[in-house]
């Protein structure tokens, strides 16, 4: 059966897996919807790597470490719904062909010879050994492969936080077949393609320059200037594993939504913080301070 969601417009095939509410909003509002030829089917899926029980175990650690400062019903909260959700994404490739421009840096030292004075006014030449850099003019062409750029494509979760559980294990890329996600919440694509290509390429052209950088000879650089375009461009759709949780913690709030990397278990959520402990701890901060300033004090205090 093929629904969309009336509040966040995630579509969602749920066969051979029952649910009453979107995994990503909470919500319970479904229309059926009937299948669409303008979306695309994927081509790969990653398979995931634990089960509900593996996900629960990275979620209760998250939250544990973060219980410091997090609102402490936290501890208290209960799953609403735990679902396995096959995501829908794109992967991109390209070929890149960056010119840049910089000036390298090339280190070397000398010996300078410089004037002390002493506290009874007797002066000294002594010598020291002084780094200096050299800086010569650079331009060039690098020519780089780009792959494994990912980049969502559901209505229900978005660029940044699907960029938060990255990356995914591509080596267990596998041909999709309709038994790899049998038993899971799948979500067709309900991104358009070249919305996704246009993220993609601007995540590739940021990793790109981020390799440029890297690529520079000498001890060190300054005032590069590069532009990139991209040739050979491909985008296949895959299917990537997600765990999505909806913890209920209080009654007058929504439910805390996470989602897990169902290889890694690489987690993003928004946690509700508790201002309280962290006023708490930064008093107590403020007040080791103070206590090892006035200690420091003391101690250089000269004696009576």
């Amino acid at each position: 059966m093929r629904f969309e969601c009336g509040q966040c417009g995630a579509a969602l095939s749920f066969e051979g897996v029952r649910t009453q509410t979107c995994p990503y909003c909470a919500s319970p509002s479904f229309v059926e919807r009937p299948a669409s030829s303008s979306r695309p089917d994927p081509v790969f899926t990653v398979a995931f790597a634990g089960d509900a029980q593996w996900a629960r175990a990275h979620l209760d650690r998250w939250i544990g470490r973060r219980m410091i400062i997090a609102d402490s019903a936290l501890k208290n909260g209960s799953v609403d719904e735990l679902r396995g959700i096959y995501l829908p994404a794109f992967l991109y490739s390209a070929v890149a062909r960056t010119d840049y421009t910089a000036s390298i840096g090339e280190h070397y030292t000398e010996t300078e010879t410089y004037t002390k004075t002493a506290d009874d006014g007797t002066k000294t030449t002594e010598t020291r050994q002084v780094t200096r850099t050299e800086f010569r003019p650079l331009a060039g062409v690098h020519l780089g492969y780009i792959t494994d750029v990912v980049v969502s494509a559901s209505a229900g979760l978005d660029h940044p936080t699907f960029a938060r559980i990255e990356p995914f294990e591509l080596r267990q890329l596998r041909r999709h077949s309709p038994a790899l996600v049998s038993g899971f919440i799948q979500e067709e694509f309900s991104r358009e393609a070249d919305e996704c290509l246009r993220v993609s390429r601007g995540a590739a052209i940021d990793e790109v320059g981020e390799e440029v950088r890297r690529f520079m000879p000498g001890d060190s650089h300054a005032d590069l200037h590069w532009s990139t375009k991209v040739e050979w461009e491909s985008l296949d759709p895959v299917l990537v594993p997600v765990w999505v949780f909806a913890l209920r913690y209080r009654g007058d709030r929504p439910p805390l939504r996470v989602v897990v990397n169902g290889q890694t278990g690489k987690i993003a959520g928004k946690l509700p913080l508790s201002w309280w402990k962290i006023l708490l701890l930064v008093l107590g901060a403020a007040a080791i301070v103070t206590v090892i300033v006035l200690l420091i004090l003391h101690l250089r205090e000269p004696p009576p």
